[in-house]
């Protein structure tokens, strides 16, 4: 990790959110559901595709996660009403799943019956390794309801994702592959930069080969170079795979890959939870603030 990187997210904590805010609307989109639009716009005029989410995924209460439930149905309803090239991305927690299991299901099951009118899609996004379970008894439970229209996320620095893969593979589910944020104990997940990234290309070379429908998450140019080469070994069909991308994060690197014939997702976020999430993305990862930094610094 580059010391430098950070020394730039301890810095920020200590400056007003306005100037954080410079930092975090690098890949942010704002603070209303106006923004997402606009981005999401500009985005598929380059003949590339989004993933919107809505921020403030640490609730509390039911009430909170039915006003979440209300947000993504908002989202979902924006997206059809301006014809736009997006789905949608949610985090279990913020629909209740810390609070009640069942509670949760019936509110993602809505924002998904919801999508699925409207002829949509639904990523249940994967956050720390206490949810991991939860989360993927959650997708199987939706599948098996009818809800076809949902994809789930795995990360490749946890221990267990191959055996989750293989299981996923069965279903023929649409996998987002990421490295993984959260800082998790060694005993539950790799910790080094090379075994991690060895156990990426393991399960990304499992997925392709199964014919599942993959989202590769990254921004690491080794990854790609090797997804790359699986994608020339396995000729997947355009609707098999895509890659992913944060916003504004190497706007250089998506913007070669959509320019080398790929299909590119940016990944948008909004919401007027922009500064903890902010903060929260910089402390798990100070390889981002050091890649808006340099944005920032260079104006590419």
């Amino acid at each position: 990790m580059n010391p430098l990187n950070s020394v730039i997210v301890s810095t920020l904590q200590i400056f007003p959110r306005g100037f954080v805010k410079r930092f975090a609307m690098r890949y942010i989109a704002g603070e209303d559901i106006s923004d997402a639009v606009r981005l999401v716009q500009e985005m598929n005029s380059k003949k590339m595709t989004a993933t919107i989410d809505v921020l403030g995924e640490n609730i509390n209460t039911k009430e909170e996660a039915i006003d979440s439930t209300r947000a993504a149905k908002e989202v979902l309803e924006v997206i059809e009403k301006n014809h736009l090239g997006a789905n949608l991305s949610i985090k279990p927690t913020q629909f209740g799943l810390n609070i009640d299991h069942k509670f949760c299901f019936d509110n993602v099951r809505e924002v998904l019956e919801l999508a699925r009118n409207h002829g949509n899609f639904v990523r249940l996004d994967m956050e720390d390794s206490t949810t991991t379970t939860a989360t993927l008894e959650m997708y199987e439970s939706l599948r098996e309801s009818g809800l076809n229209n949902t994809g789930v996320v795995i990360q490749s620095y946890m221990r267990r994702s191959e055996d989750d893969i293989r299981r996923l593979m069965e279903m023929k589910a649409s996998v987002r592959l990421v490295k993984g944020i959260y800082i998790e104990p060694e005993s539950i997940a790799f910790k080094g930069k090379d075994e991690i990234r060895k156990n990426f290309v393991k399960l990304l070379n499992l997925l392709l080969e199964a014919k599942c429908r993959v989202a590769i998450a990254t921004h690491d140019d080794y990854l790609i170079d090797a997804a790359y080469d699986l994608i020339a070994r396995f000729s997947p069909s355009p609707d098999e795979y895509e890659f992913q991308m944060l916003l504004g994060v190497r706007s250089d690197l998506r913007d070669k890959i959509a320019a080398d014939g790929h299909r590119l997702r940016v990944y948008v976020p909004f919401g007027m939870h922009w500064y903890a999430y902010a903060i929260r993305r910089f402390k798990e990862n100070p390889q981002v603030a050091g890649y808006v930094m340099k944005s920032i610094l260079t104006g590419k």
